[in-house]
């Protein structure tokens, strides 16, 4: 057996010391029940880090780092992890009962892509067999790891990884949208994890902020940070609210309307609230509509951290039916969408969502970017988004919207508004970002932004 893992993060191997065994099994069993959660009960990545009490119950951020790293792994490397399995497994029958056939894989995630030897993840998948009434299979279960752990390099040399751990339906829209090379690059880029970037509240700051957090500026404005130890409200400016996590991609929609100084917007899906705090940020005042109470208080609360209470009103209200008394000048649409733009950092996507949902999805966005379009004032400004990366839930909504209504017409996005990034704007004017672009800082969600005028 070898430990040279495929692709090891540059944590150290957690498993170096007796006194955290007890701890790191506790991560690893928090692991498992959370791929249950995720893989059986169809529950969100983001959802299951809130209310999963055995990861709750993990005592502090190494073991839950650890854990949440095992789980991104797993969902992220969920095909080639499979394929591992299949071909260590001396009979056809895929594992069962499926925790069982979770419990494999996450063996196989510590040997083939965490820094954790093998042994550790082989006695400890043994062990939790036992605790969770497999203790037939604790056999199996020492047998399938112990040739992964001999073969998977030599496996791993003849996957193609991209294309096993993408849905065969998600590669063949990205295929028909992009062509079968830039499909490739999506699907690649898609098993990095996303970095970590943030928004300033004053953008004047960046130079202070990205040396004080070891981080650097972006082209597009953000700021990029590297490794880090400990959570997000451990780094310096966070619970004072001098700034907010927010990828660069997903930063710069808000931007498309220019200068925003003592006017109001309104924010149709607003919850979380990163875009809404932009717009509050560069002097807006924010009407925040959301049909979700429990996010709109989370995005209460961001606004209160962030000092910007007083900026924002808040309503719950289904962004397809809210209406307010006048014609509305500025409106921003993030519209609910199937995500596959934050595959990196939402692996979960890979696994939750189906091709029948893009459908679903396409005809909410039309019925949303119409009624938004209703709601403006002539002159007024409509920003749509959404962070996929299916031209379904993007251009061709725009286009859509464009040949059935003559009052609204598109205006062209520049460069310079992009940090002079031409290849993030298409021939028509609008916003795509495919998540490999500026690789060379790490890459980015996905998104599209098309900007509108009411005529």
């Amino acid at each position: 057996m070898n430990n040279h893992p495929l692709h090891p993060p540059a944590a150290q191997n957690p498993d170096s010391s007796d006194s955290a065994e007890s701890d790191l099994l506790q991560a690893r069993h928090a692991a498992l029940m959370m791929l249950c959660d995720i893989l059986d009960r169809r529950q969100a990545l983001d959802t299951v880090l809130e209310r999963n009490e055995y990861y709750r119950a993990l005592p502090d951020h190494r073991e839950r780092g650890f854990a949440r790293m095992i789980v991104s792994t797993v969902l992220r490397r969920c095909g080639q992890i499979d394929d591992f399995i299949a071909k260590a497994m001396t009979q056809a029958e895929p594992p069962h009962p499926p925790m069982l056939r979770h419990l494999l894989r996450l063996g196989a995630a510590q040997i083939a892509f965490m820094n954790v030897p093998d042994y550790a993840a082989i006695d400890t998948a043994v062990n939790l067999a036992a605790r969770e009434s497999m203790s037939r299979q604790k056999g199996l279960v020492n047998a399938v790891l112990r040739r992964i752990a001999g073969d998977y390099q030599d496996m791993a040399a003849k996957q193609d990884a991209p294309r096993l751990n993408t849905p065969d339906w998600l590669m063949r829209l990205w295929i028909a949208d992009y062509g079968l090379r830039t499909a490739a690059e999506i699907a690649q880029a898609n098993l990095a994890e996303a970095p970590l970037d943030i928004t300033l509240r004053d953008a004047k700051d960046r130079a202070t902020w990205a040396q004080a957090l070891g981080g650097a500026i972006l082209p597009t404005g953000s700021i990029r940070i590297g490794d880090h130890k400990g959570g997000i409200r451990t780094l310096p400016g966070f619970e004072d609210g001098q700034w907010w996590v927010q990828d660069a991609a997903a930063a710069l929609p808000a931007t498309l309307f220019g200068d925003v100084t003592n006017k109001q917007l309104v924010d149709l899906c607003a919850a979380p609230g990163g875009k809404t705090a932009q717009l509050v940020a560069a002097g807006a005042q924010v009407i925040a509509i959301d049909h979700s109470v429990q996010r709109l208080k989370r995005l209460a609360e961001n606004m209160e951290r962030l000092g910007m209470t007083d900026h924002v009103r808040v309503e719950a209200a289904d962004a397809a039916v809210w209406r307010g008394k006048d014609p509305v000048s500025h409106i921003l649409l993030d519209a609910p969408c199937s995500a596959t733009g934050t595959i990196r950092r939402h692996p979960d996507v890979l696994h939750l969502k189906k091709e029948s949902d893009i459908t679903r999805l396409a005809a909410i966005q039309d019925k949303m970017l119409n009624h938004a379009c209703d709601l403006l004032a002539p002159g007024g400004l409509l920003v749509y988004c959404t962070c996929s990366l299916q031209k379904a839930e993007g251009e061709n909504r725009i286009a859509q919207l464009l040949e059935m209504r003559h009052d609204v017409r598109r205006v062209p996005v520049r460069p310079e508004e992009l940090g002079g990034q031409q290849n993030f704007i298409t021939p028509e004017g609008d916003v795509r970002i495919l998540p490999f672009y500026l690789a060379a800082h790490g890459g980015m969600d996905g998104f599209f932004a098309a900007r509108l005028q009411k005529t």
